[in-house]
């Protein structure tokens, strides 16, 4: 008989209360298929970091591609909002924007309080967790009591939608010893050694195989991933644009998921975790590119047709720093007086930069060159 190298969940109606602790077993992962292309993501995310880190205005990258993956991330919970309303709402900040605007731009905070976070504990805790949930689902809720009845249930409207497909751990004190166990795993590389793409995936599943919140465990799981790459070094913000591979292969995504609770398969898993690395480490880096390369273009075109424009770097930095400006962005920024700002604003509409919009009586202006690639 051979040997059991991983204890599956042998009812997915029952909670798994005998999830198997981390680390999993080294025959699981160290395979020539995985560990090629494991070298495939390391070698995409190495290049990524390498671009972003020589770009002097991080802004450009923080304010927009992190706005991208919060949009993309929610979509995945089907929480779906258009990128006018979306980049209007953040444009805005504090006013009232539509539920799903709300709900993306708590996912955009929720990556950088979480990454603040780290940034000052350098370790992950429970507390972690809990804060970067709090934050994206607005509550005071934290690890789900032990007569919350929760399951996983199939999606959508074929015969067997409504079907419990899992059920995590149901009792407090063995949710908290395997998150415990959990951020052991994640924060001892003395003990597990293993190489930190992979300890992402493996992590990756093992929280939401927990699911320690009643709900947004798929959003904090999704956060957590680009927060343990930015903790260990391989990116210097969180910036990898991952969801959109996730959505992309949604159904791959759960199937894998329930491959390894239901049979194990851990090699699907790691595979389809490596390539979303890969895959969005390229489209990152590629966005980042032709996001400079528009910039310099346009600052080059604003000087060559209007030579009286004061500040143009300041002028195209902040253009870059979102789709939306409002007269109110340069004048709170100490750039240009009201007046001068809406002068300013106004001629790169003429130069056919900006498009002048009115929503709600308010008057904004669009980067279109910066909406297309952040559309594409």
């Amino acid at each position: 008989m051979s040997e059991v190298l991983y204890t599956i969940n042998p009812d997915r109606n029952v909670p798994w209360n005998d999830l198997p602790l981390l680390p999993i077993r080294k025959e699981l992962y160290q395979t020539i298929e995985i560990l090629e292309k494991l070298g495939d993501a390391k070698a995409a995310l190495a290049r990524l970091y390498g671009r972003s880190v020589v770009i002097p205005n991080q802004g450009l990258l923080i304010n927009t591609i992190s706005l991208q993956e919060a949009k993309i991330s929610s979509a995945i919970e089907n929480i779906f909002t258009t990128d006018d309303e979306l980049y209007k709402a953040y444009s805005d900040q504090n006013t009232e924007t539509n539920g799903a605007s709300k709900e993306v731009l708590r996912y955009r905070e929720a990556l950088w309080s979480g990454y603040n976070y780290l940034q000052k504990t350098r370790l992950f805790d429970q507390n972690y967790f809990i804060q970067v949930f709090q934050e994206i689902k607005k509550t005071k809720d934290g690890i789900r009591p032990g007569f919350s009845n929760t399951t996983i249930k199939q999606g959508g409207t074929a015969p067997n939608a409504g079907q419990v497909i899992y059920t995590p751990p149901r009792d407090l004190v063995i949710i908290q010893n395997k998150l415990d166990n959990l951020v052991n795993f994640l924060n001892d590389d003395e003990q597990y050694k293993v190489d930190h793409l992979l300890k992402m995936a493996i992590a990756h599943f093992q929280f939401e195989a927990i699911h320690p919140f009643r709900d947004g465990n798929g959003r904090t799981g999704r956060v957590f991933n680009i927060h343990y790459l930015t903790n260990k070094g391989l990116l210097d913000v969180p910036i990898l644009f991952l969801s959109r591979y996730i959505l992309d292969h949604k159904d791959d995504y759960y199937s894998g998921l329930m491959g390894v609770s239901q049979r194990g398969n851990w090699r699907n898993w790691l595979l389809f975790m490596l390539r979303a690395i890969e895959n969005t480490s390229n489209i990152t880096f590629h966005k980042i590119n032709d996001i400079v390369s528009a910039k310099d273009s346009i600052l080059e075109h604003i000087k060559k047709e209007d030579k009286k424009i004061r500040n143009p770097e300041d002028l195209t930095g902040l253009l870059f720093s979102q789709p939306f400006t409002k007269v109110k962005h340069l004048v709170d920024a100490g750039i240009y007086a009201e007046n001068t700002a809406r002068d300013y604003l106004n001629k790169l509409c003429d130069m056919q930069v900006l498009e002048k919009k009115e929503i709600d009586g308010h008057h904004y202006y669009l980067n279109l060159e910066l909406y297309k690639i952040l559309s594409e």
